[in-house]
């Protein structure tokens, strides 16, 4: 049984520290944080008012990606508060996919007994981490509809009393709020981490082969998965600033 395939489901503990347990998700994450930081000041300080082409390539999509949430938004002042988040929700998720195809990553680590646990795994591959983007996403949402319609107004979705079609649409759209919860989370989560179980498979019947048009494959649904994220988020922010009867 130790020379067969060992798959964890939860991210694996390396250590404590202040009795906060470090797990290798949390580890990858961190260090997602310092290449996004660290390539943004690097960045910023490089500017030139005549860019070369990297710097070209990166100001091209980054006014792209802002002129279509503007265009979603209908508001370049909404454009402008929200870009920022909806960017960073992106690269993160994206740079945290990427890397896990990176060497060293899942194969560098230590045994405990007979468990390999790998110093680095991809933070998506982490339900945890997916729930806690989950939540920022929900309550950026949910916060901003309150702001933008007020209070009552933004209640109105979900509690109406003047009909029984009302308020059967109501308790749908309650009931489709809190599923936001599961099907961001477990979307993220369940896409990243079959990838690695299906990779990891790969490798343990028909090594050095089969793995690698995988590997290309799921990279590509890493940044899909990245893109799905930061959109629904948009599009949901979207949603939630709309008058619930323009809505309809």
């Amino acid at each position: 049984m130790s020379s067969g395939i060992h798959v964890s489901l939860k991210a694996e503990t390396l250590g404590h520290i202040l009795g906060f347990p470090i797990t290798n998700s949390l580890l990858m994450t961190w260090l997602v944080m310092v290449l996004l930081i660290a390539f943004a000041y690097f960045f910023g300080r490089s500017l030139k008012m005549i860019p070369g082409k990297l710097q070209a390539a990166i100001e091209w999509g980054f006014e792209g990606a802002y002129a279509y949430i503007a265009e979603v938004f209908e508001s370049d002042a909404l454009a402008k508060r929200f870009f920022p988040l909806i960017a960073t929700i992106f690269l993160f998720i994206l740079v945290g996919n990427e890397l896990e195809f990176f060497p060293g990553v899942g194969s560098i680590g230590f045994f405990h007994g007979t468990d390999f646990a790998p110093l680095l795994r991809a933070p998506a591959a982490d339900l945890n981490f997916t729930l806690a983007l989950t939540f920022i996403a929900f309550f950026t949402i949910e916060v901003t509809g309150i702001a933008v319609l007020g209070g009552l107004k933004y209640a109105g979705r979900f509690v109406n009393l003047k009909s029984p079609v009302g308020f059967a649409v109501g308790i749908i759209e309650i009931v489709s709020n809190l599923g936001r919860l599961v099907s961001f989370s477990f979307r993220l989560f369940g896409n990243i981490f079959a990838g690695e179980v299906m990779i990891l498979v790969a490798g343990y019947f028909l090594p050095y082969l089969l793995p690698v048009p995988l590997i290309g494959f799921e990279m590509f649904i890493g940044a899909i998965q990245a893109l799905v994220f930061a959109m629904l988020t948009m599009f949901f922010i979207k949603l939630s600033i709309t008058d619930p009867h323009e809505a309809h």
